[in-house]
C-alpha cells in the first residue's frame, strides 16, 4: 500500500471513530418556560439558555438541547400546562419562571414525581418540590429601589411603586421589601401602589394614569422597568420626577441619558438561562444540587455614567 493511501485510509477511520465518539455523548432536553416571550428580559434568557447549550456540552459530555415553551404573553395556566408536557415528553430537567407560584405548584409537583428536576428562576415557586431557584432576591431588591429613590429625593417626596403583575410572587415581594423601606423614611409619603399588564404599553399608560391623576408625585419606584421598554413613556419633564427602576434593557438606558431616570439597578437576565442550564447539569450530569436551595444574583447599579458601557452587553444577550 502506497505511503499516500494508507495515511488517507487512517485518516477516514479516525473520522469514523471520532463521529461515533460523538454519537455516543448523551443527549439531554432541557425544558424552559418563561413568563413571555413578548418580554426583552426573557429574549435575553433564551439566549443565555442557547449559548450555555452550545458552549457547556463538551465540560459535562453531553449534547444539550433548549425546548423552549414561554407563553407569548403572560399567562400562568399556560405556563403549567407547558411544563406538565414537557415532563411527559420525557425531557431531563425544566426551567420556570413562575407567574403564579400558586398555579404552577401542582404542575412543578408532578413533573418532579415523575422523575424530572425542576429549577425555578427569576420567579420562585416556594412551596413546590423545585430543587432550587435562581436569580434577584427580591426582598432586597425591593429595599434597594426604594432606598436609591429615598436619597436621590432627599428623604421627602411623594411616591409611587409601580408593581406589574399583582399575582406574581417575585414582584409581591418587591413591593413588600419597598413599603417596608420606605417606612422607615418618615418624609416619604407612598401615594399608590400600581399594579398593571405587564406588557411596555400597559405600564406606560398606568405611569400617564397615574401621574395626571395625582400631580403631586415626584419620584417613581419601578419594580420592574416595563414602561421603559418603549419610548416616550414618561411625559414630565426630566428631572421633575426621579425615577428608579429595575432592569437596565437598551431602552431603559436612554432614559438614563437623557435624565428621565436617575438609577436603573440590573439583574442578569441573560444569567437566567445561561447560569440556570449550569446549575441543571450539575444536577443532572454531576447528581450535585447548589450549596444553597436559593441561589441569589446581586443586581448591579447602572448610571448615566456607565449606560453606554452596559449596554455593549445586550450585543451577546440578545444574540447579536
Amino acid at each position: 500500500m502506497r505511503l499516500g493511501t494508507f495515511l488517507t485510509a487512517a485518516a477516514v477511520c479516525l473520522s469514523m471513530v471520532t463521529a461515533g465518539f460523538a454519537q455516543d455523548k448523551p443527549k439531554l432536553v432541557f425544558g424552559m418556560v418563561a413568563k413571555s416571550q413578548s418580554n426583552p428580559v426573557f429574549q435575553a434568557a433564551h439566549q443565555g439558555a442557547k449559548d450555555a447549550a452550545k458552549e457547556l456540552g463538551d465540560k459535562y459530555g453531553v449534547t444539550i438541547e433548549i425546548n423552549i415553551q414561554t407563553p407569548p404573553e403572560e399567562d400562568a395556566q399556560k405556563q403549567a400546562q407547558a411544563v406538565e408536557q414537557l415532563a411527559g415528553s420525557g425531557v431531563a430537567g425544566i426551567l420556570v419562571s413562575c407567574s403564579n407560584a400558586n398555579t404552577l405548584q401542582p404542575a412543578i409537583d408532578k413533573a418532579v414525581a415523575g422523575g424530572v428536576p425542576v429549577l425555578c428562576f427569576d420567579s420562585d415557586s416556594p412551596k413546590s418540590k423545585r430543587f432550587a431557584y435562581y436569580g434577584t432576591d427580591d426582598i432586597a431588591c425591593g429595599t434597594k429601589v426604594a432606598v436609591e429613590l429615598a436619597k436621590v429625593l432627599g428623604d421627602k417626596g411623594n411616591v409611587v411603586i409601580l408593581a406589574g403583575n399583582q399575582a406574581a410572587p417575585n414582584l409581591q415581594n418587591r413591593v413588600k421589601g419597598a413599603k417596608d423601606e420606605f417606612a422607615k423614611h418618615p418624609g416619604i409619603k407612598v401615594i399608590d401602589t400600581v399594579y398593571h399588564e405587564e406588557t411596555p404599553e400597559k405600564a406606560a399608560a398606568a405611569v400617564q394614569s397615574e401621574q395626571t391623576s395625582h400631580p403631586e408625585i415626584n419620584g417613581w419606584a419601578m419594580i420592574g422597568g416595563w414602561p421603559l421598554f418603549t419610548r416616550d413613556a414618561l411625559k414630565f419633564e426630566p428631572g421633575t420626577v426621579k425615577v428608579v427602576s429595575v432592569d437596565a434593557l437598551p431602552p431603559e438606558l436612554e432614559y438614563l441619558k437623557d435624565g428621565h431616570v436617575q438609577l436603573l439597578l440590573a439583574q442578569d437576565c441573560y444569567g437566567w438561562g445561561y447560569k440556570s442550564v449550569q446549575i441543571m447539569l450539575d444536577k443532572v450530569v454531576k447528581g450535585k444540587d447548589p450549596a444553597e436551595v436559593k441561589v441569589i444574583d446581586p443586581l448591579a447599579p447602572v448610571t448615566k455614567e456607565t449606560a453606554a458601557d452596559f449596554g455593549k452587553k445586550w450585543d451577546k444577550w440578545l444574540g447579536k
